[in-house]
């Protein structure tokens, strides 16, 4: 039997390591990252991943910074 599990995760990264992680491998958005670590921490059969607020991509990141 499968369980479905819906929660809100709001987390903050400290100066650079958000650009760092997202530097560090090839188009990946946050989403992306999020959902990979929770797949490699639990198999899940589907995850479903949604910035609501904050930067998302790399660029998203660049530019709030210019912006700031």
């Amino acid at each position: 039997m499968s369980t479905r599990i819906k929660a809100t995760v709001e987390f903050t990264i400290t100066e650079g390591a958000l650009e760092d992680a997202l530097a560090e491998y090839d188009e990946i958005t946050v989403e992306g990252a999020v959902r990979e670590i929770l797949d490699k921490a639990i198999a899940c059969d589907e995850i479903k991943i949604q910035v609501v607020e904050g930067p998302n991509t790399l660029e998203d990141y660049d530019a709030q910074q210019v912006s700031s």
